[in-house]
């Protein structure tokens, strides 16, 4: 029988502890991530420099070193609605494959110096942020309650690999270019082409079963047995009633899925706490993140020290996932997204007082990262925890679709406002954007179940 403590808060699961099915579901989860990732991590460093060398323009390399943010975006829901209509599965092989055909273009953009691939290119290799994020998501489909920060934070933890590699794929860049005469910029992109494509098949080969059908047959089969035990009639075996699963019928329209998602938030207050902590970290690390290349180029540094700055800065933000996830399920997540706003606050100061030197970027980056870190997976522990299991692929989708479009409309105005102020006054504009969430840390009363109800349980 499946059983559920309520000692979480959390809602209806069907998750089982210890389930060999999540075991095996982590595994491939992680080894796509290492590999999608090492994709991902070229555009924060080479493809923002590849942006501002193709456009020969601030303004439009300023577009365009947001495409790939506004491309995970756009896409982020469409991903959620295919997860929820097909499975995990097909929605991460999607979002892979995509980026890899995205970094493609960006092959050919860079070796000929084209606009519009450059910018379909890099809007395209959102689809891997998209499959990223959604991924640390579907390591809670079938994760117990009580491991579920664990489970996600182990996702972001090994997409550390590949981002820490990604920022320096120029050094490999620079030898495949030399055998092949490409430019250092479109190897380096081929490579990550390379990645994104392995990282979409190794899913759709290894993600089987999928942890989001698995977690529809089970609640089909206990929400069957309470009819049962309540005198409705036992529905025939292999039917799921329409609503009654995360994986959404497909007749529902998008406009149904994205009022599910409004009303989960509607419906638990936990739910909007964690979407604006996850909002909030979001925004302020693309704020400064996507702009320090541009600082440090302008300061004199050279693509090596772009590429240690934004991989250090990687590792900030991945490198105690595990210890984080660990904190979130031990301490809560109020507790962790604190010291995420004490970490913010430091690396905050840094850019103001300290940015004019390598090692006060260096210092802001890597606390920007850790900050980052602890916010993001205690807010995203939390929306996992709280949204209905129903729901859970489209909410999820429609979360990370806001967090960043805000983090393309933030990066976007970033390059102006820097040409215009200071990378300190950045610093101190993002300082404002966290006064919201540091009101609810201060306020308990946010972080409480302020409706409980009846969870599934089996005697």
């Amino acid at each position: 029988m499946v059983r559920a403590s309520a000692a979480d808060g959390s809602r209806g699961t069907a998750a089982v502890p210890h389930d060999p099915q999540q075991r095996r579901t982590l595994v491939v989860l992680v080894l796509a991530q290492i590999l999608g990732t090492i994709a991902l991590g070229v555009t924060p460093s080479i493809g923002i420099l590849l942006a501002g060398e193709v456009a020969d323009n601030e303004a439009w390399a300023g577009l365009a070193r947001t495409s790939s943010t506004l491309g995970a975006a756009l896409l982020g829901i469409p991903l959620g609605n295919l997860a929820a209509r097909r499975g995990r599965r097909i929605a991460l092989t999607t979002g892979w494959w995509v980026a890899a055909a995205g970094a493609a273009l960006l092959v050919a953009a860079a070796q000929r110096e084209l606009v519009v691939p450059l910018f379909l290119g890099l809007l395209m290799t959102g689809a891997g942020t998209a499959a990223s994020l959604q991924s640390r998501f579907a390591a809670t489909d079938l994760a117990a309650p009580s491991t579920r920060a664990r489970s996600l934070s182990l996702v972001v933890w090994m997409g550390a690999i590949g981002n820490v590699l990604g920022p320096n794929l120029g050094i490999p860049g620079e030898a495949l270019g030399a055998m092949t005469g490409l430019s250092v910029y479109a190897a380096a992109f081929l490579l990550a082409a390379v990645a994104s494509l392995l990282a979409g098949t190794l899913v759709l080969v290894l993600l089987r079963p999928d942890p989001l059908q698995v977690l529809a047959g089970r609640l089909a089969a206990l929400e069957s047995e309470q009819a049962l035990v309540a005198g409705v009639p036992k529905a025939p075996v292999g039917s799921v009633p329409v609503g009654c699963s995360p994986l959404a019928d497909v007749r529902a329209g998008r406009a149904a899925r994205f009022r599910a998602m409004v009303a989960e938030l509607r419906a638990d207050r936990r739910a909007r706490t964690a979407l604006v902590a996850l909002l909030t970290s979001q925004v302020v690390m693309v704020s400064l993140m996507t702009m320090t290349p541009v600082h440090i180029a302008h300061q004199g540094g050279s693509l090596t020290l772009v590429g240690l700055t934004i991989s250090l800065h990687v590792v900030g933000m991945y490198g105690l996932s595990p210890v984080v996830g660990i904190l979130v399920d031990r301490a809560g997540h109020r507790a962790t997204v604190g010291l995420g706003i004490l970490l913010f606050a430091l690396s905050l100061l840094a850019a103001i007082f300290a940015s004019g030197t390598t090692g006060g970027v260096l210092f802001c980056l890597v606390l920007l990262g850790l900050g980052w870190s602890f916010m993001n997976v205690a807010a995203s522990a939390l929306f996992s925890t709280v949204v209905q299991d129903r729901s859970r692929a489209s909410a999820q989708g429609g979360a990370d679709a806001l967090s960043n479009l805000l983090g393309a409309i933030v990066a976007f105005a970033a390059g102006p406002l820097m040409v215009a102020t200071s990378f300190s006054v950045l610093g101190i504009l993002a300082a404002v954007i966290m006064v919201p969430v540091v009101l609810l840390a201060l306020n308990p009363a946010h972080w409480a179940d302020s409706a409980p109800r009846t969870r599934p349980s089996s005697g």
